[in-house]
């Protein structure tokens, strides 16, 4: 916001004519009067790529206004704060001292577990929590854990087995997609933090979640808590301004202004709401926005991240009424609206302020909001698609939380959290260790073949002389007579010859068959 503020008083102080005045029987120089300051600074907004044409010469003197408050401009007399700007012949005057506002420091983040962590292997029913993080324990790596758990690089990638993850949670699909969204934010933006820009813990996962999937054919987001939803009167009042001249349901009698009424109802409705729809806690991240209007492509794609971030019930209101600005100002069977002011304008006033705002009343807001509001009106069809880059990004990495898991012998230890070093042994244990290290996952594997009760009785015996082919010792030990191996493998069931009978019926019928297969 304060580098809008800034250049704006950059280019109004730059460019301002300044001249002598007369007033009271005496001149003064390097002054302007209150209508050439409104003439002027009406002129560079509606030329400036920031606010663009949309704004109107009451905006603008409600700026200068705040440029008298705020020390920008002061009257002839070095008065300001407590008088009004008048669009009229009084004089000002831009006074010696600098009137930009110094950019607040912003203290780095320290502490990064505030930021959202993407769900990795050993991750599994809850999520950590900062309090419940046990003391860590030094880990004594071997030198042949060492070499297990390095074996892809080392080449001898034999000693493995395939576990399968356990079940991701609802909460841990809510958090990955937190954290991916607010990360691929900050690349869109083109961010290198998003510190002081947004808050992770204002961001909830589930209502990413929400308005992704849960919406209709055409993309508008339903509400599980039909409470939530705009009245039955205010969705009416919509669907006949939209739909214009036969969007009238309710079947009311039309009396000349009657559109003027429903709009009027329409406004009361969104300029009575506690907070403006893209939320308190968003205002910075649409206003960064704002400096990338110029590239279509990239401010479009920043805010459809950025408006998969509200609530649910506010994404709703903001497509429905964005909707109904754009089909109001593209309607040509409806009547003028307003008889100073042309519809676009009319609608892009009437509800800017209802879109984006801040807490605390900022001097730009109003010709801020103004700007983004008309650009979402033009493009609002595009801006509520779920973005498809991010959406294939977080598909692909559940899908691979999803998938077995190659785990290798000896590797059961969890280093992730701990610090680990090694440990020099004797050649002794390092063979004894090799030996135990690659024997007891293969007993283990056997032992789970054997116990498989709902593998067919040939594909078992076909893996286990797979297995014994492979691994003959470790097969020789656990059955080393044939009882022990009959008493667990099923034996193969002797193949019935068919009676002789039937080879007699077969070789009667083959002249049958050899004189059909020819007329055939």
């Amino acid at each position: 916001f304060l580098h809008f503020w800034n250049e704006t008083i950059k280019l109004f102080r730059g460019g301002m004519p300044l001249r002598r005045h007369w007033a009271h029987f005496r001149y003064y120089d390097w002054s302007f009067t209150g209508s050439e300051a409104v003439d002027y600074l009406h002129e560079l907004l509606r030329r400036n790529h920031n606010f663009g044409p949309e704004v109107t010469r009451y905006q603008t003197l409600q700026l200068l206004k705040k440029f008298l408050k705020a020390h920008v401009i002061e009257d002839i007399k070095g008065r300001h704060g407590t008088e009004d700007f008048e669009d009229n012949s009084h004089l000002y005057r831009f006074p010696t001292l600098s009137p930009l506002k110094s950019f607040p420091t912003r203290p780095l983040l320290r502490d990064r577990s505030d930021l959202p962590r993407l769900i990795r292997w050993d991750d599994y029913e809850e999520l950590p929590q900062r309090e419940n993080i046990p003391p860590l324990k030094s880990a004594v790596m071997t030198s042949d854990l060492w070499n297990k758990r390095h074996s892809v690089a080392i080449g001898d990638v034999h000693e493995c087995k395939l576990i399968r993850r356990k079940e991701i949670t609802t909460k841990q699909v809510d958090h990955i997609w937190k954290s991916m969204t607010v990360a691929h934010l900050q690349r869109v933006l083109g961010l290198m933090s998003l510190d002081g820009v947004l808050n992770p813990a204002y961001v909830n996962g589930k209502h990413i979640v929400h308005n992704i999937f849960s919406v209709n054919k055409t993309g508008i987001v339903i509400l599980e808590n039909k409470a939530e939803d705009m009245p039955y009167w205010v969705v009416s009042a919509m669907k006949c301004l939209a739909n214009w001249p036969n969007g009238n349901e309710s079947k009311q009698p039309i009396y000349p202004g009657f559109e003027r009424d429903v709009l009027k109802t329409v406004g009361d409705y969104f300029q009575r709401l506690k907070e403006p729809l893209l939320t308190y806690h968003l205002y910075e991240v649409f206003v960064n926005i704002l400096s990338l209007l110029q590239e279509q492509e990239v401010a479009t794609e920043a805010l459809q991240v950025s408006c998969l971030l509200l609530p649910p019930p506010n994404r709703r209101r903001l497509q429905l009424l964005l909707r109904l600005m754009s089909r109001v100002c593209q309607n040509p069977h409806l009547p003028p609206l307003n008889d100073a002011i042309a519809t676009r304008t009319l609608m892009v006033q009437m509800f800017s302020h209802c879109v984006l705002g801040s807490v605390d009343e900022m001097d730009l807001d109003e010709l801020l909001a103004t700007k983004l509001v008309t650009f979402m009106m033009e493009h609002h069809n595009t801006i509520f698609q779920a973005p498809s880059k991010l959406r294939r990004q977080v598909e692909e990495h559940l899908s691979h939380l999803k998938r077995v898991q190659i785990k290798y012998a000896g590797s059961d230890t969890d280093f992730s959290a701990s610090p680990a070093f090694c440990k020099q042994i004797s050649r002794v244990d390092s063979e004894e260790q090799k030996v135990i290290g690659t024997q007891t996952p293969l007993h283990e594997l056997l032992e789970g073949l054997i116990a498989d009760k709902e593998l067919p009785a040939k594909d078992k015996r076909k893996r286990l002389k797979q297995f014994q082919r492979s691994y003959p010792e470790v097969y020789q030990s656990r059955f080393p007579t044939e009882e022990s191996k009959a008493a667990v493998i099923p034996e193969k069931t002797p193949r019935l010859k068919p009676p002789l009978m039937f080879f007699n019926l077969k070789k009667s019928f083959e002249p049958f068959q050899r004189s059909w297969s020819f007329r055939a």
